[in-house]
């Protein structure tokens, strides 16, 4: 990396715009950065920093200060500009950071956004050519081609001696903690914790394991009850006999369970002989019982049929008369039907006779036709008279609508001029609203971006305040969870403990006379164990189990809310800064406040827009209106005349045509009563006629019919017909008695039901009953071999678990060996790890030993070859951390030493040389990148001459490596020896720099 030219503007000290040549400063390999004390030397160094890595050292980040200068103008604008060349790219990347400016429109300020960009130097076409403008994506373009983080570059860039001084002197976890932060060893840190974890993990494994092997046996010794004859072996989880007693004892009671189903299987057969021959019983007896039933109903049927004959031969003799009159059916149907049109037809001819004038009694149809005939004429010839009233009328419309239209036009033309008088007003108005909305919105705008980020830092700090409290309980109740999973565990172990040395007098609790002992066999008990005070049973340890089990979950839940608090902290603090939640919630508030009232105001833009367009638009409307008026009133005059001659020529036609009548309608509707009601009378006359005739003929054809029919007159003939419903009816009661007759006919005659007959009355109550006894013996035949079949089925599944979980527990012991051993040694708490090292601090130590070896090449020159840096990994006592000794060798003594004992001319190279060797190990760690530029900051005042000039050599051979170095200083003797000099001027109006001893 090299720098080339960096341009600031309102930064840090300077409140102009000041420009650094590094390129001409390079050229010279060992320039001199001085000035008088606050003048800015750092602030250079700053510049360099920010416009990298958007942020300045870590100290100075956070100090309070902003980067914006207090010497510059109000409207001059904060910017870095840094040109250089990077792993063979020439690049220019600027920096702005937030800033209120004052407002382009009215007074006070408003706050810009930082702003960032980077461009890249084509030198094909000879241009600049933009990268991006994405503060997230230069950093990481940045940091990808430095291959360093902001920490890395201040260490070894920038290099701070005093730093370096400190380390010399500190002690080895001080010095872990500034190597780890430079060479990032916080994966070798998670891997001393997953090892941790992992052993934790295979340990808990481990343990659920063989207390999964332990339940397991214990369901076996449930499941099997009383055919197991031998007790569960009490080995205890962890021992190495656990598996092999469990399996042995598993298969002893499968063995006893396989007897006692075969036994059970055996009795259900029997049971079942049994039920089946009950069963075939029950179904001969209940067979001739429905036999006996049956023929005993049958006969009692028959005797009731017999009772009801004579009423079944009188509907026979009534159905033969009906079958006789249904040949008479159509005449008298024929005949009912002229009766009733002959007495319809004559009610309808009084009817309409009645309507009729007197000067029409006694007409005949002919004369009636006649008269409606002339009434028709009449009513035809009135056609035009109805046209010509009909246009009388549309003219009296039509001239009512003029005078509406005069009246209407009159009122619009006076409204019309009265609005467009104030159009002028009204327009100004207008757009004046338009003009404060347009910079209301603008002004919204910028206050929206914002609020966002305020609103967020604001959220951010309260959640860093309230969890600050939260991380406190989650500890307390973390370590209260642990103290509980402790405690719980220990009882369980002790009621365990307890309930094995007691097990004699629960196995003895079982024990009954004449029955076998479950242990020895005997059927003999002569001295039974007894229960002790305070006895244990398996209840009371399972309970304790699962207490156990479930403050352990309570543990780990409790671990998992810390970390997660502690995350959300983390998270919170770097989102909210150090500043008082209540201090920004009030500048957000007062932010939202001013966004509230821009935004309501900048609301009303398409309001007014709209409005404006509207009033324009009824402007052109109400001038379009005018003169349409004008014109339509000019026209009417004429029109009215033509409409009143028209109007006095129809009214002379109509007073012709209506005769006596109110008006046309009226004598139309005259003529059209009367026609209408000689019509009607003259067919209801003629149909009355009609009917009287078919009437006559029907009565010829019925009298005729009942004649060939066998009846003496049409009224007997009438009275045997039945109707549908009476005719279905009797027809039902015909059929149902013959089907009832044979089917007692066909039961009397069944060969079974007249054997059944003769039999004894059949019990099947007493035959249900040994079959019921029978069917429960069976049930529990079956029941016993479901359960013997069950028991044996469990025990297999059970057996084949306890045997998979033997199989997997050798591996996860020889998994908990091994990570055990990797853990331990990476922990530095394993005999093999002879020093006791961490696995992290093994790791810092190598690289502490090359930075010794790199620093070891210039401190050599820089101190005539008199001292040596030397990396010690002997082991530290009282718990500290091994591997990271620090010692210096002085060659006129012989003797090694602590860096400690360094004079302050002595700690200064040897803190320096100490940096340029980190420097450039960091460097290679990095990637190799180049690094042609470097800074060095203080500590030269503390050097006599002749090591100042050995210093100064040293530092001038890195031109050999084409690099420059900058001295930071305000060392008068230095601006004697290094010619090239960039020098800060301080003053009232700001600090200025100026180059001094440039070649050209």
């Amino acid at each position: 990396m090299r720098l080339h030219r960096m341009t600031l503007t309102a930064f840090g000290p300077f409140g102009g715009v000041q420009e650094v040549d590094f390129g001409a400063l390079s050229e010279a390999g060992l320039f001199l950065l001085h000035g008088p004390t606050g003048a800015g030397k750092t602030s250079v160094l700053d510049a360099v920093c920010y416009a990298l890595y958007g942020s300045v050292p870590g100290a100075r980040q956070g100090a309070g200060t902003t980067l914006r200068s207090d010497h510059a103008a109000p409207a001059a604008r904060t910017e870095v500009v840094l040109e250089l060349t990077v792993a063979g790219r020439h690049l220019e990347v600027g920096r702005q950071p937030q800033w209120m400016r004052p407002k382009k429109r009215g007074t006070g300020t408003t706050m810009e956004k930082a702003q960032s960009w980077l461009r890249e130097y084509d030198a094909s076409a000879d241009a600049w050519k933009d990268l991006s403008r994405s503060h997230q994506e230069i950093g990481e373009e940045i940091g990808q081609l430095l291959g360093m983080s902001k920490e890395q570059f201040c260490q070894v860039v920038l290099l701070p001696q005093g730093d370096f001084a400190r380390f010399l002197r500190a002690d080895a976890e001080a010095r872990g903690k500034l190597l780890g932060r430079l060479f990032d060893t916080r994966r070798f840190a998670a891997v001393e914790q997953h090892l941790a974890e992992l052993r934790r993990g295979t340990e808990a494994q481990v343990r659920s394991a063989d207390e999964r092997l332990l339940a397991a046996a214990q369901r076996m010794e449930q499941a099997a009850g009383r055919v197991a004859q031998l007790p569960l072996p009490e080995v205890a989880a962890g021992e190495p006999g656990l598996a092999e007693g469990v399996l042995t004892w598993a298969a002893c009671a499968r063995s006893a369970a396989r007897e006692a189903l075969t036994v059970a299987r055996v009795s259900q057969d029997a049971a079942q002989r049994t039920r089946d021959a009950a069963q075939d019983n029950l179904d001969g007896v209940r067979e001739t019982h429905r036999l006996q039933r049956r023929h005993t109903e049958a006969q009692e049927h028959a005797e009731r049929l017999a009772g009801h004959i004579e009423e079944h031969r009188a509907d026979q003799e009534r159905m033969e008369r009906a079958r006789k009159a249904e040949a008479v059916a159509p005449a008298l149907a024929l005949r009912s039907s002229a009766d009733t049109a002959q007495r319809r037809a004559a009610d309808e001819e009084s009817r309409a006779r009645r309507a009729l004038p007197e000067s029409f009694d006694g007409a005949e149809a002919a004369a009636l036709a006649a008269a409606a005939r002339k009434a028709h004429e009449e009513l035809g010839s009135l056609t035009s008279a109805r046209r010509a009233e009909q246009r009388l009328r549309e003219l009296g419309h039509e001239l009512g609508e003029l005078e509406h239209e005069e009246r209407a036009d009159a009122a619009a033309l006076e409204e019309a001029s009265a609005w467009l008088a104030d159009w002028d007003a009204v327009r100004h108005g207008h757009q004046s609203r338009i003009d404060e909305a347009q910079e209301a919105a603008t002004r919204a705008g910028q206050l929206e971006g914002r609020i966002g980020p305020a609103r967020d830092q604001v959220e951010a700090a309260r959640r860093r305040d309230a969890l600050g409290s939260s991380v406190t309980e989650a500890q307390e109740e973390a370590l209260a969870a642990g103290r509980r999973a402790g405690d719980a565990r220990e009882h369980w172990l002790t009621l365990k403990e307890q309930r094995l040395r007691g097990i004699a007098a629960e196995l003895a609790a079982q024990l009954a006379d004449g029955h076998p002992c479950a242990v020895c066999g005997s059927v003999e008990h002569p001295a039974p164990a007894r229960r002790s005070e305070g006895h244990v049973d398996r209840q009371a340890e399972e309970t304790a189990l699962g207490a156990y089990q479930r403050a352990d979950q309570e543990r780990a839940e409790a671990e998992g809310a810390l970390a997660s608090v502690r995350e959300a902290l983390a998270a919170a603090t770097a989102s909210a800064g150090g500043a008082p939640a209540d201090e920004l919630a009030a500048a957000l508030s007062e932010l939202e406040q001013e966004y509230a009232q821009v935004r309501a105001l900048a609301s009303t833009l398409h309001a007014a827009r709209e409005a404006y367009a509207h009033d324009e638009h009824e402007h052109d409307r109400r001038v379009a209106a005018q003169q349409d008026a004008e014109r339509r009133a000019a026209s009417r005059t004429s029109r009215r005349e033509n409409l009143v001659r028209e109007q006095v020529l129809l009214q002379e036609e109509l007073t012709k045509a209506r005769g006596g009548a109110a008006n046309v309608a009226d004598r139309a509707r005259q003529l059209e009563r009367q026609a209408a009601l000689l019509t009607e009378a003259a067919e209801a006359s003629r149909a009355a006629q009609e009917a009287a005739e078919r009437l006559k003929e029907a009565d010829g054809r019925l009298a005729e019919a009942a004649y060939r029919a066998g009846f003496d007159t049409p009224r007997s003939a009438a009275a045997a017909a039945l109707d549908a419903a009476s005719h279905r009816e009797l027809q039902r009661r015909l059929d149902a008695w013959q089907q009832e007759d044979l089917t007692v006919r066909a039961v009397l005659a069944e060969p079974d039901t007249q054997a059944a007959a003769r039999r004894p009355a059949a019990d099947p109550a007493a035959a249900e009953q040994a079959a019921q006894s029978a069917e429960q013996t069976l049930r529990r035949a079956v029941s016993a071999q479901a359960a013997a079949e069950e028991r044996c089925r469990e025990l297999d599944r059970l057996s084949r678990q306890a045997a998979s979980e033997a199989r997997q527990l050798a591996p996860l012991r020889e998994e908990y060996d091994r990570v055990a051993r990797l853990a331990t040694l990476a922990a530095g708490t394993s005999a093999d790890n002879e020093r006791k090292m961490r696995l992290e601090s093994y790791v810092l130590a190598a690289r502490l030993e090359q930075v010794a070896a790199a620093a070891t090449m210039r401190l050599q020159r820089m101190s005539g070859g008199r001292y040596t840096l030397v990396h010690s990994d002997d082991r530290a006592g009282r718990g500290a951390r091994s591997g990271l000794g620090l010692h210096v060798i002085d060659a006129w003594t012989g003797r090694e030493r602590d860096t400690a004992t360094l004079s302050g001319g002595e700690t200064f190279f040897a803190s320096l040389a100490l940096a340029l060797g980190l420097a450039d190990v960091v460097t290679d760690e990095a990637g190799g990148v180049r690094l042609d530029t470097l800074f060095i900051d203080e500590g030269f005042g503390s050097l006599d001459d002749q090591t100042l000039d050995e210093v100064l050599d040293v530092l001038d051979s890195l031109r050999e490596r084409d690099r420059s170095v900058g001295i930071v200083s305000h060392v008068a003797d230095l601006r004697r020896r290094i010619h090239a000099q960039l020098e800060v001027v301080k003053g009232r109006a700001g600090s200025v720099v100026r180059q001094r001893g440039l070649s050209g």
